[in-house]
């Protein structure tokens, strides 16, 4: 006999989904329905308060494709009871967002709510009080299947997941998800660490670093949202691509207020429109720079030749040469900015006359010295003394006047190096000045030299591999007062700069006492992939640990030979065959032949970070731009190719093992040349 639908769990289940949805519109509805006329002074408090409403709106939005929860857990206990008196224990959905029905009872708990935490945590070993946990299927927004462990019933023996294996392979179009439904206890207690340290994250290709970070960002904004709400969060990528792909992710649970931006968009003081070649490049971005750069803005400090004479009313008040020069050495060796110093520097001198006035016999106030340190000649000997710095100016006299480069780098920076930095050509201004992405990290160097750099509360600093020292510094003081989730593969490093040791990057981060995470096992990348890819480790990363999949699906891999443009876009047809995305990389000089094949084949396709749909799966990647993107199957066009378009050998095996490891299910190797010796 079949089970009644008032029994079968699944149908009760779905019941549950059901009313959590209409419970979730009614949230909304109650929000949208709010009359703020009477409770605001002004428009001000209006304005504020209507935007902080329609944040809520769009955070209490329903996504009609997103399981709205996807796991449950049944404790043994109450929360707090006491276990011998066999207290009966509760019952919690867990999804990603908090809903509650018309009497505030909860109908779904927040993922990052500790009740929750056991759904990521508990074991056999350790069930934390957890009698059942179970878990969810959806197609599409619908709940089709249900998956229990029985966490306290020593009979039944410990099992993979099937829903878990199918939810990681759910083939991939449209932008990056999030993996709030499977997170694992060793990204867990990375996600939920603490806001005051700081983490990073060593992880190869398919270990979840970058969904760990971003889902530690979301989880630090439910712990400590009014402390980040004054402070702020900022993720940061590698490109525009990368962002694009993941802009989704924090949205999908909820999170509408951190900010996304690359590094250049950080120190973006002026416009970028020329290149360094890859040794002035190194060179530039050498820590060694920082100093240089606070050698020449100090030297712009004259010591006084003349006292100062300040005239109020029929009085002469005159501060001598020495006391100026005691003062400015004073103000030298607090190494406070160079900014905040000039603005003391007048206040000093006032102080100086109060002293005199006071032993003659007046009382001055502090009105009276804000009046002197005002005063024209205070002013015009602040001026000689400490004349204001133009940061971009400044970084353009270094890298033409080779003169002035000389002084400040004296002892630094060799000659040949200081050569490499210098431009060729005189240059009229700053603004007609063709500043390469190195130059505009020096001046915001320069800059905070002046004036102190704004601190956030957290920053995540995604693909954190490929940054120079100095760009590591510039990343370091969005967050001198705050934490950062530092994420990265060192054997992904594809610049010529790139990162050597974690704990190297994070002294330059500001970060050294940060603690090294380190993820090893795969969860996108199939086994025979990562295996292949992994013959490259020794040649580019001898040290890492390589990654294991713990895939259950082998996947597709296949390393095909071709003779022609058309047998490349054949792989992609077949490919197209399957559901889910598809990547064509290839190396970057190699892009405009087979945009022409694509043409000639009439197939369709995007750019990288572009989103997929059900029409368009194919997206043609150069392999400068591979980096952090993933696709359900790849076709890998030309590995010399790739190898060859770098300036060394060892950056260029690592962009090929960047290329190499997007692929979640499948990957065809395609080549006419022959394979780097590497693989074989």
């Amino acid at each position: 006999m079949s089970t009644p639908p008032a029994q079968d769990p699944l149908s009760r289940e779905r019941a549950h989904l059901g009313s959590s949805r209409a419970a979730l519109r009614a949230m909304r509805e109650d929000v949208e329905n709010l009359d703020i006329k009477d409770v605001t002074a002004n428009w001000v408090n209006a304005a504020v308060l209507q935007h902080q409403i329609d944040e809520r709106i769009k955070a209490l939005a329903d996504l009609s494709h997103t399981p709205l929860f996807f796991g449950r857990l049944d404790y043994l206990h109450a929360p707090g009871a006491d276990k011998a008196e066999g207290a009966e224990g509760e019952r919690f959905y867990i999804g990603r967002r908090h809903v509650h029905d018309a009497e505030g009872d909860p109908m779904v708990i927040d993922w990052r709510a500790p009740v929750s935490q056991p759904f990521y945590r508990a074991s056999k070993k350790d069930p934390m009080d957890v009698g059942l946990r179970r878990r969810f299927g959806y197609t599409g927004g619908d709940l089709t299947a249900y998956e229990d462990e029985h966490l306290s019933d020593p009979s039944e023996a410990a099992a993979t997941s099937k829903l878990l294996q199918q939810e990681i392979e759910r083939p991939r179009v449209g932008p990056m998800r999030d993996i709030v439904a499977t997170i694992q206890p060793e990204q867990d207690e990375i996600v939920r660490s603490g806001l005051s340290g700081s983490v990073c994250v060593q992880g190869g290709p398919g270990t979840g670093k970058t969904a760990v970070g971003l889902h530690r960002v979301a989880y630090l904004l439910y712990a400590h949202r009014e402390r980040l709400a004054r402070t702020g969060t900022l993720v940061i990528g590698p490109n525009k691509s990368f962002l694009h792909y993941i802009e989704q992710v924090l949205p999908a649970l909820g999170e509408l207020e951190v900010k996304q931006a690359t590094v250049d968009d950080l120190v973006a003081h002026v416009e970028v429109r020329g290149t360094d070649d890859a040794t002035a490049a190194v060179v530039k971005g050498d820590a060694r720079m920082a100093e240089v750069l606070r050698r020449a803005v100090r030297s712009h400090v004259t010591l006084p030749t003349e006292g100062v004479v300040v005239v109020r009313g029929s009085r002469r008040w005159r501060v001598p040469a020495y006391e100026l020069e005691t003062i400015v050495g004073e103000l030298l060796d607090r190494d406070i900015r160079y900014g905040a110093a000039r603005e003391a520097l007048p206040q000093r001198i006032a102080h100086a006359v109060l002293v005199q006035m006071e032993r003659s016999g007046e009382a001055p106030d502090d009105r009276v010295q804000d009046a002197v340190a005002r005063n024209t000649a205070v002013k015009a000997t602040v001026k000689a003394i400490w004349p204001p710095v133009d940061p971009a100016k400044l970084v353009l006299r270094l890298l033409t006047d080779a003169g002035f480069l000389a002084v400040h780098a004296d002892g630094i920076l060799d000659e040949d190096e200081q050569k490499e930095i210098l431009w060729s050509k005189p240059v009229r201004s700053v603004k007609s000045a063709r500043w390469a992405p190195a130059d505009a990290v020096l001046i915001d160097e320069a800059t905070d030299l002046v004036q102190r750099t704004h601190s956030l509360g957290h920053v995540v600093l995604d693909e954190a591999q490929d940054l120079s020292p100095m760009q590591y510094r510039a990343v370091g003081r969005r967050c001198t007062t705050g934490s950062a989730t530092v994420l990265g593969d060192l054997a992904q490093g594809t610049t010529p700069w790139a990162t050597r040791s974690w704990d190297e990057a994070l002294a330059h981060l500001g970060k050294g006492d940060a603690v090294i995470e380190e993820l090893t096992a795969g969860f996108r990348v199939p086994t025979d992939v990562i295996t292949y890819a992994s013959r490259l480790l020794p040649h580019i990363a001898p040290g890492l640990t390589p990654v294991a999949s713990v895939r259950e699906n082998p996947g597709f891999f296949e390393v095909r030979p071709t003779t022609a443009d058309e047998q490349v876009i054949g792989a992609c047809e077949e490919l197209l065959r399957n559901e889910g995305s598809i990547g064509l990389i290839a190396a970057d000089a190699r892009i405009p032949a087979l945009t022409e094949a694509l043409a000639a084949a009439g197939l369709t396709y995007l750019g990288p970070g572009e989103e997929t749909t059900a029409q368009t799966r194919l997206t043609l990647v150069p392999a400068s731009l591979a980096k952090g993107l993933e696709y359900d199957y790849v076709v890998l066009d030309e590995p010399q190719a790739v190898v060859d378009g770098e300036p060394d050998e060892r950056t260029g095996l690592r962009r090929l093992y960047v290329a190499l490891t997007r692929a979640v299910s499948g990957l065809t190797v395609t080549h006419a040349a022959p394979l780097p010796q590497q693989l074989a």
